[in-house]
């Protein structure tokens, strides 16, 4: 997806990365400083999920390209070589902003072509990463969809969530709505190298257990599990009695993978913080972006096991993304139309 693709008249004013009604900002607060946001207005805003893809959804809503997450093994990083930018620092600090999302959504689900399927958000980067706190997108994305009755679920690593938590309610009181929080790990060390931008780990389990404690039940994506540095017997179960008392519904573990654009980014990374690692790596992921099946099967053998014996299982294929809530408890490649799961 270029940039003229998503601003409303393709024209290129700087170089070929804007339109003329985009506009660029940076914004001298402790909070953004060293990030600029690129506002843009979008042509269309529900992507349809490739074909061939394995995910359990067949549409998206991404109101931002870029995550000041900073996760280094960010898959959703290959993106934006579309745009012309690398997939390391810039993914991390060139945020695009698609400030007419709300609008954009409104008249999409009101168009007489669209069926009411189910929409799945922070599935490329994370609908509520620090730039949400000021463009609040979310409340009017959210507010179309529960006027609209349209099913939906988020994947977030972001405690703004709990902002929109009466949307949230009000959504869920008419149409099937969802919310996973990922949560691949709690050895605080550990993400403070890899996960640099996102809320510490037991501040998302606070999400998960106050969402629950409101009547929305929220399950928890163990994702990414990252070898050699948080799949030991012992981080594992750490990791799962945590999810276990902040009441989680459901975790669900994936290892984790390394798509070009990521691979890059995250070996350069490895290589200055764990060097001894590097042809361990080399070895594991030799044959692709994803870790052998067996050892995919171990891990979710090992998280699964420890779930059961918590009191907690693994979700069926969409059932961490429905929620029923009873009325009286009111509770890319080159085309935009192009998305992938984001283990953020």
């Amino acid at each position: 997806m270029r940039w003229e693709n998503l601003n409303g008249d393709g024209a290129a004013a700087d170089p070929v990365l804007f339109g003329t009604d985009a506009v660029t900002r940076t914004f001298d607060t402790p909070e953004f400083r060293g990030i600029t946001f690129h506002e843009i207005r979008a042509r269309s805003l529900v992507n349809r999920v490739p074909g061939a893809s394995r995910m359990p959804f067949e549409w998206t809503v991404n109101p931002y390209r870029g995550c000041t997450h900073a996760c280094v093994y960010c898959f959703a990083r290959g993106t934006h070589r579309y745009l012309d930018l690398d997939t390391g620092q810039d993914f991390d600090s060139q945020i695009v902003v698609k400030v007419n999302a709300p609008e954009l959504l409104r008249r999409e689900l009101g168009s007489r072509r669209w069926l009411g399927e189910h929409i799945a958000m922070g599935t490329n980067v994370d609908c509520y990463q620090r730039a949400e706190g000021r463009y609040r997108l979310m409340p009017g994305i959210l507010t179309a969809l529960r006027d609209y009755a349209n099913p939906f679920s988020i994947l977030t690593k972001g405690t703004l969530i709990l902002r929109d938590l009466d949307l949230l309610r009000s959504a869920a009181a008419i149409s099937d709505v969802g919310v996973s929080v990922s949560v691949g790990f709690t050895d605080e060390e550990l993400w403070r190298t890899v996960e640099p931008g996102t809320p510490a780990p037991e501040r998302r389990l606070d999400v998960v257990r106050t969402l629950s404690q409101h009547g929305i039940p929220c399950g928890v994506l163990m994702a990414p599990v990252i070898p050699f540095l948080g799949d030991s017997p012992a981080q594992l179960r750490a990791t799962v009695r945590a999810v276990a008392a902040a009441g989680a519904t459901s975790v669900t573990p994936l290892a984790l993978h390394l798509r070009p654009g990521a691979r890059e980014w995250y070996m350069s990374w490895l290589g200055r913080h764990h060097p001894h690692l590097v042809r361990h790596y080399e070895a594991l992921y030799a044959d692709g972006a994803y870790a052998p099946k067996w050892y995919q099967r171990r891990i979710t053998r090992q998280v699964h096991e420890l779930a059961a014996e918590y009191g907690i299982g693994p979700s069926a294929p969409g059932a961490a993304r429905r929620i029923s809530v009873s009325p009286e408890e009111p509770q890319e490649p080159d085309s935009p139309h192009c998305t992938q799961l984001t283990l953020l």
